[in-house]
C-alpha cells in the first residue's frame, strides 16, 4: 500500500491522496505551473478511474525510472492510446504484484496493447519458454516470467473496462475459463521440464486428472490446483515425473495440490486405473465421490486420463445411492463451516456463511440426486450446473439466477482481493479499513451513487449477496425431497422403461400400465413442467405405494397436476417443499374427496408445509374473515358464489389437517360447524339485502336456529344443515306480510346454497320445523310460542335440546332460545308415559331407518353402540333431569354426556365408554367421507376402503385392516350395554 499524506489540492481531483502525486506527474510530463499538462485531460480522467489512482501513478513512475529511454514511447501511448491506457493504468491501480511484474522488465507493458495472446496459445506459449534452446536461466524461471505475462493480460482484460469504459467488460465465467486454460497450460508446460529431467520417462505413462476449481474450469487468480495422477507402466518413474512436475509449477507459478488422491496425503502419489478402481469401490468416503464430479484430463497422457474418467464417471453418478448420502453431504458442509473461527465466519467469502461454498455444495448435491437420471446436469462448473438445474426445474428460475448473480459478485470480489498481491486470501475487509474497503469497491466497479461512498455500497452488496445465498443454500440444500430423490434407485428414476412396470408391480400398484400411461401423460415433452415431473414422479411413486390406494392416488394426482397445470407456483411447492409432497402423497392415495375439492381450491397446498397454519385456524376468525368477505359481494348470486368458494377451502383446510392427524374430533366438528353457520349468515343477509332492494322495505327480523348436529356444533363433512327459520313483524307490520317477507328470504337462501355443485352439498335441511314437511317453512316468534305450547309433542322437546342461534337477528334468535327453555327442559321432567314415548320412537327408529342389508354392528349412525344410541341416550337423560341440574343444559353431546358425572347421574366410566364410542363412530363416520368422497354411514367391511379409514384413525399400515373392524365392534358394543342400562333404567331418578 503506497503511504498517504495531504495531496495537492488541485490533483486531489483525480483521487489522488499521495504528496509525492504531483511530483509525479511534473516528472512524467503530465502538470504544469498551472495545471494538467495539454493532452493529458483524458490520461488524467483515466487515472482517476482507476482503484487506486495513487498506486497506478506509482506505477507510471516506476516504469518511467526503469525505462528512461522507453518512457517517449509509453508517455505517447497513454495519451493516444485508450486501450493500452486502460488496461495497463488499470492493472497498476489493482495489482503491486503485477505492477513488480511490468517494472521488471522494460516493454513488457506493449503486451497490453491489444486483446492478448488467444487461450488456444496458452500452452504453446509456456512449452515454448521453457524449451527454447537459446534461452537463459533455468526452465522454472522461464516458466515463471511466462506465465505471469500471460497473467497480466487476462487481468487487463479483466480490469480494462474499469479505467476506460470504451473497453468491453469480459464475464466472469470468460475470465475464470481463462485462468483455467493458463493453469493447464502451466502443468503441460511443467510436465514437459519432468519429462526432461527423468531421464526414464519413456518407461511409464502419466495421466494429469484436474480436479477442484481446475476441474470446472472456474479457477481464481490465485489458487491451489487440485489433481489426481494416473500411472501406467514403471510407477516409481511415473511418480518421479509427477513430483518434477510439481516442484517445477509450484516453483513457477501456483501450488499444485494432490491431497485429493486416494486415501489422501498418506496414499501412494500416483496409481493405476485398478489401483484407483479398487480404492474406489471399497473404500472411498461420499465427500470423495463429490470431488470426483469435477474430474477431467488436462496433462500427459491423454488415452489413460480418457480411461480414468470412464472409470470413475458411473461411480459418481451412482454415489447419491450411497446409504445416508444425502445426510453425509449435509454434515461435510456444516463441520467445513465449523472449522472457521467465529470471528471470520462472516467475512469468509469461501467457506462462510453464505460463502461460495454454500452454492457448490447446494449445487453439487443437487448434481449428484438428480443427475443419475439428467445427464445435462453433469458438469464440472458451478455455473454451468446451476443453469442447467434452472432449466430442467430443479431449481426454480428466480432461484438459480439470484445464486449465479450472487455466486458471480463472490467470485469477483474474491479475484480483486487476489489480484492485490497476487497471494490466495478469501477475507473480505473489515469495515474499519476504509480504504482497501474504497478499493476494492472501485475495482469492482462501484461508484458512489447519491453522495453514498463507493464503500458503503460495497458493504451493503457484500451482505445482500451472501444473506441470500444462505436463505437459498438452506432451502435447496436441506430440502427433505433430495433424501427422498436419493433413496429411489437409479433405474427406478428412468420411468419408462419395461423395468419400471416391475417396479410398479412390485410396489402394490393394482394397474401398472395405466400407471405408466399417467407417467408418461405428467412427463411427455421438452417443458420445464415435464421436467419437473421427472424429478418428483420417482418420489411419488414410492410414496403413494405407502398409502391404501395407489392406483388411485396416481390418477389423483395427474388430475389435479393437469387442473393446476397453470398455476404458476404448484409444481414450484412440491419440488421446493418436502413436507408438502408426503402429505399430498398420503392425502390422494388415501382421500376421494381431497382431489376433487383441492382442484378449485388450489391456495391450501401451500398450507400443507406448515402444519401450525393448516392446523392452526380459530373457527371464529374463519368465521369473521368469511362473512366480511361475503357481506363485501355486489349482489345475492356473488354473495353465495364466495360463501361457496371459502366455504371449500375451509373444508379441504379441515380434512386434510384432519387426515393428517393434526386436529382432534372436537376441533373438526366445531370449524365445520362454524363455517356452516357462517355462511348461512353470509347468505341471509345477502338474500335479506336483495328482497329490500326488490320491495323497498324489510318488514320483519329473521333469526336462523341451527338443529341438529349444527346446533350442537357436532356437524361432520357431509351432514346438512338442521334449522328452523323464525320471524318478528316489524312495527305496524302483519303477521301475514311478515311471513311472505320472510319466507321469500328463507327460500331463496335455500335454493341458492343447495343449487347443485361439485362441492359436498350445502343442504339446508327445515324438516324439523313444527308439523314438519307440511307446516310452514317460516314462523312468527309468536306462532312457534303458541305451537309448542299448545301442540308441541315430546320428540319437537327432544329435538329443541340442541337449539341454537346461528344466524339473523341477534335479539330475536335469542328471545327464541329462552322462550323454548321450558319446552325443552321441562319443569319436573318426564313423566313415565313419556319416557316410554321417547324409547318407543328410538326403537322405531332403529327398526325402520336401518338400511336394508345394513350391518347393525358397524352402522356409525344407528348401529348398536352408535351414534343415535349415544346421542338419544344424553338427550334423554337431559329431558328427564335437565330441570334439575343446570350442567345438562347443553346442547353438545359430549358435554351432555360430561354433566352426568357431574351430578351423580352415571358412572365416570359407563360415561367414558359412550364418549369414547362416540368419538370413534363420530371420527369413522367422517373418515368414511373423506375416502370415499360421498356421505356413508356405514364402516366399510373390507378392501382398500376399510385399509384407507383404518389408516385415517391411525391403525398401522402393515397391520391387518380387520383388526381395526374388531376394534370398532368391541368399543360399540361396550357403549350399546351401557346405553341398554341408561336409556332403559327406571324413570324414577336414581
Amino acid at each position: 500500500m503506497v503511504e498517504r499524506s495531504r495531496p495537492t489540492a488541485s490533483v486531489a481531483r483525480f483521487g489522488l491522496t499521495d504528496d509525492r502525486a504531483a511530483q509525479q506527474l511534473r516528472d512524467a510530463g503530465w502538470w504544469s505551473q498551472t495545471g494538467p499538462a495539454d493532452g493529458v485531460a483524458d490520461l488524467l480522467i483515466a487515472l482517476s478511474r482507476t482503484p487506486d489512482p495513487d498506486l497506478a501513478l506509482h506505477g507510471v513512475d516506476r516504469l518511467r525510472e526503469a525505462d528512461p529511454a522507453g518512457w517517449a514511447e509509453l508517455d505517447a501511448e497513454l495519451r493516444q492510446n485508450a486501450g493500452l491506457r486502460g488496461r495497463l493504468l488499470a492493472v497498476l491501480g489493482t495489482s503491486t504484484a503485477l505492477g513488480d511484474y511490468l517494472v521488471g522488465g522494460p516493454g513488457r507493458w506493449r503486451h497490453l496493447d491489444g486483446d492478448g495472446q488467444v487461450p488456444d496459445h496458452y500452452t504453446e506459449t509456456l512449452r515454448e519458454a521453457v524449451t527454447a534452446e537459446d534461452s537463459t536461466g533455468p526452465a522454472t524461471q522461464r516458466l515463471r516470467t511466462a506465465y505471469r505475462g500471460l497473467l497480466m493480460e487476462i487481468a487487463a482484460a479483466d480490469l480494462g473496462h474499469v479505467v476506460e469504459p470504451s473497453l468491453e467488460p469480459l464475464p466472469y465465467t470468460e475470465i475464470a475459463g481463462r485462468l483455467t486454460t493458463l493453469a493447464e497450460a502451466a502443468l503441460r508446460a511443467g510436465l514437459v521440464v519432468a519429462e526432461r529431467e527423468v531421464s526414464s520417462s519413456a518407461e511409464a505413462r502419466l495421466a494429469v486428472i484436474a480436479m477442484g476449481k481446475c476441474g470446472g474450469r472456474e479457477l481464481n487468480y490465485v489458487s491451489d490446483v487440485d489433481v489426481i495422477f494416473v500411472g501406467d507402466g514403471d510407477l516409481q518413474v511415473a511418480t518421479r515425473m509427477a513430483t518434477s512436475m510439481m516442484n517445477v509449477v509450484g516453483t513457477a507459478c501456483f501450488e499444485v495440490d494432490a491431497a485429493l488422491r486416494p486415501e489422501g496425503k498418506a496414499g501412494a502419489l500416483v496409481r493405476t486405473l485398478d489401483g484407483h478402481a479398487g480404492y474406489y469401490r471399497r473404500w472411498a468416503r461420499t465427500w470423495e465421490f463429490q470431488a470426483l464430479l469435477k474430474a477431467r484430463p488436462i496433462a500427459g497422457d491423454a488415452e489413460l486420463g480418457r480411461q480414468y474418467t470412464e472409470l470413475v464417471g458411473p461411480m459418481v453418478w451412482a454415489a447419491a445411492e450411497r446409504e445416508n448420502f444425502v445426510p453425509d453431504v449435509q454434515r461435510m458442509r456444516r463441520k467445513v463451516e465449523g472449522h472457521l473461527p467465529p470471528e471470520l465466519v462472516e467475512r469468509e467469502l469461501k467457506l462462510g456463511r453464505g460463502g461460495l461454498r454454500d452454492v457448490e455444495f447446494a449445487v453439487q448435491l443437487l448434481q449428484l440426486v438428480h443427475g443419475r437420471a439428467d445427464t445435462a446436469l453433469r458438469s464440472g462448473s458451478t455455473m454451468e450446473a446451476l443453469t442447467a438445474l434452472g432449466a430442467g426445474g430443479y431449481v426454480g428460475r428466480a432461484d438459480a439466477a439470484e445464486l449465479s448473480a450472487s455466486y458471480e459478485f463472490l467470485r469477483t470480489i474474491e479475484h480483486r482481493l487476489q489480484l492485490r498481491r497476487l497471494r490466495r486470501t478469501h477475507l473480505f475487509p473489515e469495515d474499519s479499513d476504509t480504504a482497501e474497503l474504497r478499493s476494492l469497491a472501485r475495482a469492482c466497479d462501484i461508484r458512489p451513487v447519491r453522495g453514498r461512498p463507493e464503500a458503503e455500497i460495497l458493504q451493503a452488496e457484500f451482505r445482500r449477496h451472501v444473506q441470500r445465498i444462505r436463505r437459498l443454500h438452506e432451502k435447496l440444500f436441506y430440502r427433505p425431497l433430495l433424501d427422498a430423490v436419493a433413496r429411489v434407485p437409479t433405474a427406478a428414476l428412468r420411468l419408462t422403461t419395461e423395468q419400471a412396470a416391475s417396479r410398479l408391480n412390485a410396489l402394490g400398484y393394482a394397474a401398472p400400465d395405466g400407471a405408466l400411461q399417467h407417467i408418461k401423460a405428467l412427463t411427455s415433452g421438452v417443458s420445464r413442467r415435464a421436467s419437473i415431473q421427472q424429478a418428483l414422479l420417482p418420489v411419488l411413486l414410492d410414496l403413494f405405494a405407502d398409502t391404501p390406494d395407489p392406483d388411485r392416488g396416481l390418477l389423483a394426482y395427474r388430475k389435479v397436476s393437469e387442473a393446476l397445470a397453470d398455476t404458476p407456483w404448484y409444481l414450484r411447492v412440491l419440488r421446493d417443499e418436502g413436507a408438502v409432497v408426503e402429505r399430498l402423497a398420503f392425502l390422494l392415495g388415501t382421500s376421494k374427496l381431497v382431489p376433487d375439492l383441492l382442484v378449485r381450491a388450489p391456495e391450501v397446498l401451500q398450507l400443507l408445509g406448515d402444519p401450525d397454519r393448516l392446523a392452526g385456524k380459530s373457527p371464529r376468525e374463519v368465521a369473521t374473515s368469511l362473512r366480511a368477505t361475503v357481506r363485501r359481494q355486489p349482489g345475492l348470486t356473488a354473495a353465495v358464489a364466495a360463501a361457496r368458494s371459502l366455504r371449500r377451502h375451509e373444508l379441504l383446510r379441515v380434512a386434510c389437517a384432519d387426515l393428517l392427524g393434526l386436529l382432534d374430533v372436537p376441533t373438526v366438528c366445531a370449524a365445520l360447524s362454524s363455517v356452516w353457520a357462517a355462511v348461512l349468515q353470509g347468505a341471509l343477509a345477502a338474500a335479506v339485502r336483495k328482497r329490500v332492494a326488490d320491495t323497498g322495505a324489510e318488514p320483519a327480523a329473521i333469526a336462523v336456529i341451527g338443529m341438529g348436529k349444527l346446533g350442537g356444533e357436532e356437524l361432520g363433512y357431509g351432514s346438512d344443515a338442521d334449522v328452523l327459520f323464525v320471524c318478528e313483524p316489524r312495527d305496524g307490520v302483519s303477521d301475514h306480510d311478515a311471513v311472505k317477507f320472510a319466507s321469500g328470504v328463507a327460500e331463496n337462501v335455500r335454493q341458492m346454497l343447495g343449487a347443485p355443485s361439485q362441492d359436498p352439498a350445502l343442504e339446508v335441511d327445515a324438516n324439523l320445523r313444527p308439523e314438519g314437511r307440511n307446516g310452514p317453512l317460516v314462523r312468527t316468534f309468536e306462532s312457534y310460542r303458541a305451537y309448542y305450547q299448545r301442540w308441541g309433542e315430546v320428540w319437537e322437546a327432544q329435538a329443541l335440546l340442541r337449539a341454537r342461534f346461528v344466524a339473523g337477528d341477534g335479539d330475536l334468535g335469542d328471545r327464541f332460545v329462552e322462550m323454548i327453555a321450558p319446552i325443552r327442559y321441562p319443569e319436573g321432567g318426564l313423566d313415565a308415559g313419556r319416557v316410554r314415548e321417547v324409547r318407543r320412537i328410538k326403537a322405531r327408529v332403529d327398526t325402520e331407518r336401518m338400511p336394508k342389508g345394513a350391518d347393525p354392528t358397524t352402522h356409525t349412525k344407528l348401529g348398536r353402540g352408535g351414534l343415535a344410541d349415544i346421542e338419544w341416550t344424553a338427550q334423554l337423560m337431559q329431558l328427564r333431569y335437565a330441570h334439575e341440574y343446570p350442567q345438562l343444559r347443553t346442547t353438545s353431546t359430549t358435554g351432555a354426556l360430561a354433566a352426568l358425572v357431574d351430578t351423580g347421574l352415571a358412572d365416570a366410566g359407563d360415561v367414558d365408554t359412550l364418549c369414547e364410542a362416540w368419538s370413534l363412530a363420530t371420527r369413522v363416520r367422517n373418515a368414511t367421507m373423506l375416502v370415499r368422497g360421498k356421505s356413508h354411514d356405514q364402516v366399510p367391511g373390507s378392501g382398500r376402503e376399510l385399509a384407507a379409514v383404518a389408516r385415517v384413525l391411525g391403525h398401522p399400515a402393515d397391520d391387518d385392516p380387520g383388526e381395526f373392524l374388531d376394534a370398532y365392534r368391541r368399543t360399540t358394543r361396550r357403549a350399546h350395554a351401557v346405553v341398554e342400562r341408561l336409556f332403559y333404567a327406571d324413570p324414577a331418578h336414581p
